[in-house]
């Protein structure tokens, strides 16, 4: 039911999609199940960036509109409008989740993200800052030498946060240092959990044996077309309430695409929006009694590390392109010299004003001593499954 009276919201009052239904001579009322979808197209990223008024739902004022934007996977810049329903109801999401885990709201969270906390030439702590309103200590990422860290892990033992959350990469990096100094917390987290990476089996061995408690993560974008948590079982689970999620088959063999239709969001429909992901299906019902789908893995977002000249090293790039819409592609590559190389395929309306806003969020993030270089190309080279890394070295 969900599903069809947000089909009839997006055919009636979105221009793109009033027009591509007039176009195909379809009307909204049959598509009524999952597998219905599949007489529309796959809509991308660039058709949104391109013109997003398109995308907008007249129905909804604009009084009503709450600025959203993200990078994705593939570097990509989308800036979109949402509700404030919409936005709750993502949230509600993965906190219904979170509660299956025994975590719930007030839990103080010792966050590892990829936010610029403290400016990149602070030299000396503290590399965090308090949010108070949200029980939220935030860690620099850019910091993240073999010195600051010491800096952070005596935070922790100090403040004892019962919740770490944070970038794969940037966790595992931290339990690393622990593992090697042998630091004692004096304390074992009672969750951590992951988000906007993969978490591979490494980091999970690793912050496992540095803290004493197992990670868990979900899966979820910005554009809110598909959310997949993972129970306690071990099992993730499509959350099949909150969107209509499609797996498409790719030319490789038992790999699938990730495309999904949004049931949150009036202002801004995406209907069957490919979220440049890739996941493998897992057979079977799981133990814990959940419905949903289940999936066995997701290649999204493996990323390699920057290495800055403090020797932090950084994973996900993601925040520097959240609002560069007029580009359709980026990778950026640390060359074995140490140069940050960043490959651009450009949409029509970019621009120099457009490179000069990019340096300048790079250089807010990684500083002034790395030499920057921006490569403009046609586009960029995917891996055997197709899939663009973000974040890649040369060795």
């Amino acid at each position: 039911f969900r599903l069809q009276a947000f089909v009839h919201h997006a055919a009636e009052t979105v221009p793109y999609y009033r027009n591509l239904f007039c176009d195909l001579k379809l009307n909204p009322k049959d598509i009524r199940t999952i597998d219905d979808l599949s007489c529309l197209p796959v809509l991308v990223k660039s058709q949104v960036q391109e013109d997003p008024k398109l995308f907008t739902s007249e129905s909804v004022p604009s009084a009503m509109h709450k600025k959203a934007h993200t990078s994705g996977t593939t570097g990509a810049g989308l800036q979109f409008v949402t509700t404030q329903t919409g936005h709750r109801e993502q949230f509600a999401i993965w906190w219904r989740n979170y509660r299956r885990w025994g975590l719930d709201l007030g839990k103080w969270c010792a966050y590892f993200g990829g936010r610029s906390i403290v400016p990149i030439g602070q030299s000396s702590p503290p590399f965090w800052r308090v949010n108070y309103p949200g029980r939220q200590m935030m860690f620099s990422a850019y910091h993240t030498n073999p010195t600051n860290l010491d800096y952070y892990l005596e935070k922790l033992r100090d403040t004892k946060p019962d919740w770490l959350h944070g970038y794969p990469s940037q966790l595992s990096l931290l339990a690393i240092h622990k593992l090697e100094k042998g630091f004692d917390l004096g304390y074992v987290p009672k969750w951590i959990t992951t988000g906007a990476e993969n978490l591979m089996a490494t980091q999970y061995r690793v912050i496992e044996d540095a803290f004493g408690t197992a990670p868990f993560e979900h899966y979820g974008q910005a554009e809110g077309v598909a959310n997949i948590s993972q129970c306690p079982a071990g099992r993730f689970h499509v959350d099949e309430d909150f969107s209509a999620v499609e797996f498409m088959p790719t030319e490789h063999n038992g790999i699938y695409k990730l495309v999904g239709s949004n049931f949150t969001n009036p202002a801004m429909p995406f209907l069957r929006y490919d979220t440049g992901d890739q996941v493998q299906l897992s057979p079977g019902v799981c133990e814990c009694g959940r419905p949903g789908r289940l999936i066995s893995s997701i290649d999204g977002r493996e990323e390699a590390y920057i290495e800055l000249p403090n020797k932090a090293r950084v994973g996900r790039l993601d925040h520097i392109f959240k609002d560069a819409t007029t580009v359709s592609e980026a990778q950026i590559c640390q060359m074995a010299s140490g140069e940050i190389r960043i490959s651009i395929v450009k949409s029509k309306h970019y621009t120099l004003e457009d490179e000069a806003v990019l340096l300048k969020e790079f250089r807010s993030r990684v500083g002034d001593e790395l030499h920057l270089r921006i490569e403009y190309v046609d586009h960029i080279q995917k891996t055997e499954t197709g899939k663009l890394r973000f974040v890649i070295r040369e060795t």
